[in-house]
């Protein structure tokens, strides 16, 4: 589980908002309910007291003190019932005390006696660790004889009922919680599975695809809003796409004919004055740089076309094993120059779909990048590696390697992680952006891995062409090699 999504965020705070009011409200119930059971017991004892001071004791001095025990104790029973009654009269002591309760929670006799004041509340803890309530009134009778009556009660009565509701609380309390964080979590999962699929879909689109959508859900809240919103910003960026492709394009064929035409000019120069050697010389580098600049021109024409789709690729099945065998053969005059060993691990038989010369192409932008920055005396590998249902082309070098905050934009066009390095070589920044191109449009996946000072990889991985056995392929595998050399031929 991630918690750094929103579902869990949300779950969590909504889950932590509910147990904090769940507690705030247990506590609220909580003390609630003890004030008032509190309140409650109170008033009960209150009105024993009054009841026995009002009714009973003015009728003491006729019918004596029997009567009074009697009278106390049919309508209170506080031996059945864990009541603590008393009465005392001034000046003579007690009159009458409650027996001990049947279950014996406490000793009435133990029960100290109240401080004096008119009308006292009190809660005693007697010495086995009961607390009793005990309420204590003064009466005064028409004789002028002066009384205190005292009604008392155990505490756990109220212990009881509050133990209860804690019981009650510590039980629902997270079961409420559980099943509110359980239903948030699978409600904010439905809510944010149209995001999920918005995610998906946009992490598929690139510069290649922007005419795709995201799906956007017809809901009529923030959601349907923020899918339309993106579908419109993608809308703007494939038509800003599509505008420097064109211009690109354009830019590169309206160069190409200027450019032709200077060339011209500067051999015709030079044919007429080949013996003014400073002149020569002079133009010879300009010409030098004009055919540099028609080369640029002539990739940066072909990366545009390639990009917006409009390059014809003649696919047919070829055996990839024997394109990089035949091209490293060609390139190793190259690698010679430089002292450079450049060996290949490739096998036969290795078939995909692709256009040849598009993928020759490749093969020898990557063998030329490898050569150009590995020093003499270096080494160049060109090998292919076989999967289930894919094959990798791996072009790795131990050369100079680039830095890897220049990694993420080393496909890009003119992008050179050493300028000056790659003035000098020749180089332009459009090889790979070449290599990139092409292997989009077969389908095909480029990968760099490159550390300072300790070389480059990089990978082609093409989809494998599942093909018969020469043997059983026959007439099919021949025209295929037929289809390839006329593709070579015109390459």
């Amino acid at each position: 589980m991630n918690t750094r999504s929103l579902r869990f965020r949300m779950t969590a705070w909504y889950a932590g908002l509910l147990a904090g009011a769940l507690l705030v409200f247990g506590i609220s119930v909580y003390l609630g309910l003890e004030r008032y059971l509190y309140s409650n017991l109170h008033s009960t004892l209150a009105s024993q007291c009054r009841t026995i001071g009002t009714e009973l004791l003015p009728q003491l001095p006729i019918k004596g003190a029997p009567w009074l025990a009697t009278e106390i104790n049919e309508d209170y029973t506080p031996e059945a019932n864990s009541r603590f009654i008393r009465v005392v009269k001034e000046g003579l002591g007690v009159v009458y005390l409650s027996d001990a309760p049947k279950n014996g929670e406490f000793d009435p006799s133990e029960i100290p006696w109240p401080s004096g004041e008119k009308e006292t509340l009190r809660r005693i803890r007697l010495p086995g660790g009961l607390e009793l309530l005990v309420d204590a009134l003064q009466f005064t009778t028409p004789d002028g004889s002066h009384f205190v009556v005292e009604s008392g009660a155990p505490y756990r009565e109220i212990e009881i009922v509050l133990h209860g509701l804690l019981l009650t609380l510590a039980v629902y309390v997270p079961f409420i919680v559980s099943v509110a964080v359980g239903g948030g979590y699978w409600l904010m999962r439905r809510s944010l599975q149209p995001i999920d699929e918005i995610t998906q879909r946009a992490e598929g689109i690139t510069s290649t695809n922007l005419n795709e959508r995201l799906p956007v859900i017809r809901t009529g809240d923030e959601l349907e809003r923020l899918s339309t919103s993106l579908n419109r910003m993608i809308e703007r960026l494939d038509d800003a796409f599509e505008h420097i492709n064109r211009f690109s394009a354009d830019a590169s064929h309206e160069l190409r004919t200027p450019l032709t035409i200077l060339q011209l000019e500067l051999e015709e120069i030079i044919h007429n004055h080949r013996h003014n050697a400073s002149l020569t010389d002079q133009v010879g580098s300009a010409l030098e740089e004009t055919h540099r600049m028609s080369h640029i021109v002539e990739n940066l024409l072909a990366v545009s076309r390639l990009d917006a789709g409009e390059v014809k690729m003649d696919k047919a099945p070829l055996d990839l094993g024997e394109l990089a065998t035949s091209t490293v053969e060609q390139m190793k005059l190259l690698a010679d120059e430089k002292s450079i060993t450049l060996r290949s691990n490739v096998g036969r038989s290795v078939y995909v779909e692709g256009d040849r010369s598009r993928l020759q192409q490749v093969i020898v932008n990557l063998i030329d990048n490898a050569i150009k920055y590995t020093p003499e005396g270096g080494e160049v590998n060109v090998s292919l590696h076989r999967g289930v249902n894919t094959v990798v082309l791996e072009v790795s070098d131990n050369g100079v390697g680039i830095p890897r905050p220049a990694l993420p934009h080393v496909f890009e066009r003119f992008y050179r992680a050493d300028k000056a390095r790659s003035r000098a070589s020749g180089g332009a920044g459009l090889g790979l952006s070449i290599v990139k191109a092409i292997c989009t449009a077969h389908g095909a996946k480029v990968e760099i891995f490159s550390q300072e000072g300790h070389g480059s990889r990089l990978n082609v991985e093409l989809p494998l062409l599942d093909l018969p056995e020469p043997d059983e392929a026959g007439p099919a595998l021949g025209s295929s090699k037929r289809l390839r050399e006329n593709s070579s031929d015109s390459a």
